[in-house]
């Protein structure tokens, strides 16, 4: 008899009618949520309600990040703002204008105390975390772009290969690319990913422990990858068919025990990071998934680690899973 799919420990749902397009975890009690609305409301999950929220723009807060002392957004319209917490209040810092507007979410990289934020085109620029000072920029040549079509970013990651820090980005071609944050140009690509059909890549994530990473999109596939740690070539090793297509975020759990894909389908699925294997499909949500996000540390109201999801349908949904 096959085993019934896991109910969520709780649904969130605002008093506002709204779509969630980001969230973040900052501590494990505290989770904060961007809306269509161009607002961040913060969750306290020892109560599930609300206790703040933040008028940010007019624009989807298309991604949101917490560092130490400070919170980061990022405006579909392109915009990128710095708050900082005074007096109970977040105070807007500083604000640069990514001069892209699509659906290319920034990153922050806290080891290096960098925000890296998508710019026009096939553009990527590194910021200083505190200052919003432009410190390096990622951009492919006119030969580059002969050798291997780029299109618009589409999402990028920032990690470290033999203490070596390299950033991995997808594009709207379906390039995936490894640039060399020493020279600013690319060490490593792969056009497998590049179809008959304009697949785009839309989200990655990778495991420097296994030195897997996972990428999807567009298509009905999720595509596993691997680095060879001395060429930094990137390798295609296996692909994951899902029923239907399109997927805007995967992510891996720290443990590594499981990733999840939120699809446009809204569908959450759940698969064995060691196997691939898929484990569950969660239905919970009635419209396409945009965000998910883990909890660093237990949760206290449920003793566990928590995933969340969230998207067009207004709610977020919280998951103790295989643990």
């Amino acid at each position: 008899m096959a085993l019934l799919p896991p109910d969520p420990v709780f649904c969130l749902r605002s008093s506002e009618s709204c779509s969630y397009y980001s969230l973040c975890f900052h501590t494990p009690e505290h989770l904060y949520a961007g809306t269509d609305k161009g607002t961040v409301q913060l969750w306290e999950l020892q109560t599930n309600r609300t206790s703040y929220q933040l008028s940010v723009g007019s624009s989807p807060i298309l991604s949101l990040t917490h560092s130490d002392d400070a919170l980061i957004t990022q405006e579909k319209d392109g915009s990128v703002k710095l708050w900082t917490l005074a007096d109970a209040e977040y105070l807007l810092r500083h604000e640069i204008s990514t001069e892209h507007v699509g659906f290319c979410r920034l990153a922050h990289d806290a080891q290096s105390s960098t925000v890296i934020i998508p710019r026009d085109r096939a553009a990527i620029s590194v910021l200083c975390a505190k200052t919003f000072t432009e410190t390096m920029r990622f951009a492919p040549t006119a030969d580059d772009e002969k050798a291997l079509p780029y299109g618009t970013v589409m999402c990028f990651q920032p990690i470290e290969i033999q203490n070596q820090r390299y950033l991995l980005a997808g594009y709207e071609s379906g390039a995936l690319v490894l640039w060399d944050y020493r020279t600013g140009r690319p060490v490593g690509s792969t056009s497998h990913y590049i179809t008959e059909d304009a697949d785009c890549l839309q989200t990655i994530d990778y495991d420097p422990v296994t030195n897997r990473g996972i990428c999807g999109g567009s298509a009905d596939k999720l595509f596993v990858f691997s680095i060879d740690r001395k060429t930094q070539q990137l390798l295609p090793k296996s692909e994951i068919g899902i029923k239907n297509a399109g997927v805007h975020r995967v992510r891996i759990r720290k443990d590594l025990k499981v990733f999840a894909s939120a699809g446009w389908d809204g569908r959450l699925r759940i698969f064995s990071w060691k196997s691939l294997r898929p484990l569950a499909v969660l239905t919970e949500h009635k419209a396409e998934l945009l965000d998910v996000a883990y909890s660093e540390a237990k949760v206290t109201m449920w003793n566990a680690p928590i995933m969340a999801a969230a998207g067009k349908d207004g709610q977020i949904s919280l998951w103790d899973l295989y643990k």
